[in-house]
């Protein structure tokens, strides 16, 4: 009976521990594969610091279920700890009220000295951290299959004359030389790397991010679009609706020359036993050597009352820049850590070439955020120049200067 009584006591001191110690639930759409043990992995790292975990996957691409879930949540005031939000859409959730403040984390652990500042500007609101960026994805690769490449004779493209070079050279031994999925943002990731090349990071921050009419309506937007349509003509006629997995099978089973896409895609390769350096190559998209279009993953916290959980909270922001879990998060998810200051031994070439890159462009200007995957304007500027790309990419009769006119009314109409 005193045994019983001495059990009892130490399981209700154990449970008001275990309630003490705070929990924290987490609004993500990484429900599968490598993201599924990527994100287990921060369970289980904040979990041996003494809280809890409440997970809340919601499934489907890129997080449009998700956030329909958060704007109920929310509005209902019961919103998760932290969520899966980034890009401009983190200001505007700042902006309504909903997140709290991330300093008491952010400068002891001295996050202004290891992420880029046009990283660090996109977690801020009115100067105060309130999300923490868990990656960083490089969009402007270029995927190349080496044996398709040596049987054309062809090299890999540097510059776009040398891609339209090397483009003809596949479609001469009866390739496709570029394999690519018609969906609107494929369409706009395609898009951006000719901007890039053309414009420069300086013309395309003002074009892209500070919505600037002189660019968006200008001469050398025209170049863009006349080099795109130019760029869509090696694009097979059975793209439109193609998802980008399948494009990328095209390029790893040699049925194409070339994909461009972000650091996701290596995935695929990777899957299917491909090696970089042998038999397939990533390299900056033509044009962009030096220059780096980032797509970064990010959460956004929200503003608690409870102050257990508000310490749990605190405890998941600076475990989600451990560079423990920076190592084996990126690992699985084929992008880099967003911190420079991490030890790359573990990670492929690929890897080392687009973390070189990062830090090369942080200092020179050349880090520019990726417009196709929502990280340079809000979500209704970005549609709105998605259907004027997209249009302008299905329409062979299309002409540029007036997608350029189309370009720049829809965005001024929706600013």
């Amino acid at each position: 009976m005193k045994l019983n009584k001495i059990f009892l006591a130490a399981s209700m001191l154990c449970s008001a521990n275990s309630a003490l110690a705070g929990e924290v639930e987490v609004l993500h759409w990484w429900t599968a594969g490598g993201e599924a043990n990527a994100i287990s992995v921060l369970k289980n790292m904040l979990e041996k610091q003494g809280y809890s975990w409440i997970d809340f996957g919601v499934e489907g691409g890129g997080g449009e279920s998700a956030m329909r879930v958060l704007r109920t949540r929310a509005v209902s005031g019961n919103p998760p700890s932290a969520a899966n939000i980034k890009g401009p859409d983190i200001q505007e959730w700042a902006r309504l009220g909903f997140l709290t403040n991330l300093d008491s984390v952010a400068k002891p652990d001295h996050w202004d000295d290891v992420i880029p500042k046009m990283i660090t500007d996109v977690m801020k609101y009115d100067n105060h951290y309130v999300a923490v960026p868990v990656n960083v994805h490089r969009v402007n690769w270029l995927w190349a299959n080496s044996a398709v490449f040596a049987q054309a004779g062809a090299k890999i493209p540097t510059t776009m004359d040398e891609f339209f070079t090397a483009a003809e050279k596949i479609k001469a031994i009866g390739l496709i030389p570029l394999a690519h999925g018609s969906q609107p943002w494929q369409d706009a990731t395609l898009f951006e790397v000719v901007a890039l090349d053309v414009l420069g990071a300086r013309d395309y921050i003002k074009a892209f991010v500070d919505l600037d009419m002189d660019i968006l309506g200008g001469e050398k937007m025209i170049e863009v679009f006349t080099k795109f349509k130019r760029v869509r003509s090696y694009v097979d006629n059975n793209s439109p609706g193609r998802n980008w997995m399948t494009a990328t099978s095209m390029v790893i089973n040699g049925e194409a020359g070339m994909q461009i896409m972000g650091d996701w895609a290596k995935g695929e390769f990777s899957a299917a036993g491909k090696v970089p350096g042998k038999d397939y190559v990533c390299a900056p998209a033509f044009g962009t050597a030096g220059k780096f279009t980032y797509n970064v993953d990010s959460f956004a916290f929200f503003e608690l009352q409870d102050e257990e959980n508000f310490k749990a909270q605190k405890a998941l922001a600076s475990t989600i820049l451990d560079p423990k879990f920076q190592e084996i998060f990126n690992l699985n998810k084929g992008s880099i850590p967003v911190r420079l200051d991490m030890d790359m031994s573990h990670f492929d070439q690929c890897a080392l070439d687009s973390m070189k890159d990062f830090k090369s462009s942080a200092q020179t200007g050349d880090l520019v955020p990726s417009m196709a995957h929502g990280m340079s304007t809000a979500g209704y500027v970005q549609g709105a120049m998605f259907d004027v790309i997209t249009n302008f990419f299905n329409d062979q009769s299309a002409v540029p200067a007036e997608a350029v006119q189309r370009l720049a009314k829809v965005v001024k109409s929706a600013m």
